[in-house]
């Protein structure tokens, strides 16, 4: 029986020929990576473990999330980093750099075949060359940085082909629009897809990056690009050596398959609030914005750059509108100079700042505030992720055509007058408002019983969980009064819950980046167990890894034992026993693996 692109990388960095899904075993990592965000809680896992670096060949710091060193808790733990680094000879990738998965790709670090993580939860973008990569936590890092290694279950995979000719006017971004549009963010969580098709394999270098970028918004363990013979000799010349061709075997087994047409793929936007909430932007059309953003790791490169200018040419943002642009890295940033893309951007009134993430941190240049109305090419729209405001996802040329308008619009729809500030279509503001609307105290036995906290909502994000405002917290004491204050109707969670209580949620719970704190806030508080339908994969692991209980169940569960909000209950965690002893009915749920059985018995990985 053949493999999948995934099971063959997987099982050339383990000890094992053949691997198979569910299978759980020590990977070794090409290229290990912790960011200015996440860093500095790897050197203290580092140093307070008395660990040593493994290889520090393979080991890097990216500082990508505030590039311009604004922020003072920032700039602190940068500092961290780099006296980390002198002491022990590892490479920086400084805040002149840009985006760190971006620079392992077009460098080299990660290449065909290879392995890469990264406390990016956007790691897995390195799919776009046909590498592995993950995004993981605090821990996780540290563990590899340690041992050169690190545990990791096989996915199953899917299989996705693309069929037909792509519309002219359909961008890499509109692909994966479409495809959240047609999977949401839980039917492909926890898969490995790998996407095929004629005109999947004519995708450029950047087209690929954009798809793959998405992938954590789908739920997906990664989504991998089968590289073109162009891409491997890329890789050739840089590396200076012979790069291995990697396939999917014919007989490989994939546990779903899908075929679309991408011909009938639409110019798409994602609604405020929800990646995966995508719609036809004619849906959209007209909605006033205040605000533009063209960057992150999705849309940054310099094809996207090169499609803003073309529209952006001649031509001034609309009064009242500012359009911020980022460059994903410095490299990209100087040829966009050398071409003179900047001096367009400038001359349309745009603001152009420094190389790196942008939008997606917290502080940094594509921020909104509240009431603001923005459209970005961000990968993520999250409540707060990218401000206070609203934030439609869209592609380049849309963002450039909406910023020059003062309302969303598409390329071949540019009014010649723009919106004045004031410019309201009421039945689009309510067809927005209607999408929107849709829109350490555990104890150490094997069991637990509490109050429960039944919150029967779907793909509540680390955003949610614990905001990337308090992200500079390194004290696990001081995490809990976060929890959830970003969760509507949750704000006030902190103060109300009690030691022992337990979360019942829905599924793919802790969605989104690769936040360690997003578990120790309830650990701080003394939450005892979460059970929900699925989790993100990296809060699944993040939260094994640190010996917080969490536990799948099913839906169907909760109608078994008759729970309600407020009830008691017992939860075994070797035996998946569930007791709700307000009315002594009990259900099975999935119990502990041998892994997080041992893992959570000892205290955490460490």
């Amino acid at each position: 029986m053949g493999m999948t692109i995934i099971e063959k990388i997987l099982a050339k960095h383990s000890k094992f020929d053949t691997v198979k899904p569910g299978q759980i075993i020590d990977v070794v990592i090409d290229a290990r990576v912790a960011r200015d965000f996440g860093g500095p809680n790897v050197v203290k896992n580092i140093e307070d473990n008395n660990l040593c670096i493994h290889d520090t060949t393979k080991t890097f710091f990216t500082f990508d999330t505030n590039p311009t060193g604004s922020d003072m808790k920032y700039a602190v733990n940068q500092q961290i980093c780099r006296q980390f680094a002198r002491k022990h000879n590892i490479k920086i990738f400084d805040i002149n750099n840009g985006i760190g998965t971006h620079t392992l790709m077009d460098i080299g670090l990660a290449y065909p075949g290879s392995t890469a993580v990264s406390t990016d939860s956007h790691a897995n973008i390195m799919g776009a060359v046909g590498s592995f990569g993950q995004g993981m936590g605090d821990q996780d890092i540290a563990a590899v940085w340690a041992n050169g290694s690190i545990w990791f279950k096989v996915p199953a995979s899917v299989k996705l082909t693309l069929n037909g000719k792509r519309p002219e006017n359909i961008s890499a971004k509109d692909i994966v629009l479409n495809l959240l549009n047609k999977f949401g963010a839980n039917t492909l969580l926890g898969y490995s897809i790998e996407l095929y098709g004629e005109e999947v394999d004519k995708l450029t270098f950047d087209e690929r990056i954009t798809i793959a970028s998405m992938a954590t918004e789908m739920g997906a363990i990664i989504l991998f690009i089968q590289p073109t013979e162009d891409i491997y000799k890329f890789y050739e010349a840089v590396l200076n050596r012979k790069v291995e061709r990697i396939f999917a075997d014919k007989d490989a087994v994939y546990e779903k398959t899908y075929e679309l047409n991408i011909n009938e793929f639409k110019e798409m936007v994602s609604i405020p609030g929800k990646p995966h909430g995508t719609i036809d932007i004619i849906e959209a059309k007209k909605r006033k914005i205040d605000s533009g953003f063209i960057g992150s790791c999705t849309n940054g490169r310099i094809e996207d750059l090169r499609i803003a200018a073309k529209i952006l040419k001649g031509k001034k943002v609309a009064p009242g509108v500012i359009l911020k642009i980022v460059p994903s890295t410095d490299v990209i940033w100087q040829q966009a100079m050398e071409e003179g893309l900047i001096n367009i951007f400038k001359e349309a009134g745009a603001l152009v700042s420094n190389a790196g993430c942008a939008g997606c941190a917290a502080g940094q240049v594509g921020m909104n505030g509240p009431g603001e109305v923005t459209i970005s090419t961000g990968n993520r729209n999250f409540p707060g992720k990218q401000g206070k405001g609203e934030v439609y996802l869209a592609s380049p040329a849309i963002v450039a055509a909406s910023a020059i308008a003062g309302y969303i619009t598409t390329v071949d729809d540019i009014p010649e007058v723009p919106a004045n500030y004031d410019f309201m279509i009421e039945d689009k503001q309510k067809l927005v408002e209607k999408h929107i609307k849709d829109a350490q105290k555990f104890e150490k036995n094997n069991f637990a019983q509490g109050r429960v906290w039944l919150i029967e909502r779907d793909n509540i994000d680390t955003d949610m969980i614990f905001h990337n405002r308090y992200l500079a917290i390194t004290n696990i004491d001081e995490m809990g009064q976060y929890a959830f204050d970003n969760l509507q109707g949750y704000e006030d969670f902190a103060k109300k819950v009690r030691p022992n209580d337990i979360i019942v949620t829905g599924k793919n719970f802790g969605s989104g980046s690769s936040r360690q704190q997003a578990v120790d806030c309830f650990k701080a508080l003394g939450v005892s167990v979460i059970l929900a339908e699925s989790y993100g994969a990296i809060y699944e692991r993040n939260a094994i890894n640190a010996a917080m209980p969490i536990m799948v169940y099913d839906a169907k569960i909760k109608q078994e034992i008759e729970l309600k909000n407020g009830d008691e209950i017992f939860v075994d965690f070797a035996n998946g026993k569930v007791e709700n002893k307000s009315n002594g009915k009990t259900s099975q749920i999935q119990p502990f693996s041998e892994v997080q059985l041992d893992i959570y018995q000892k205290g955490g990985i460490f």
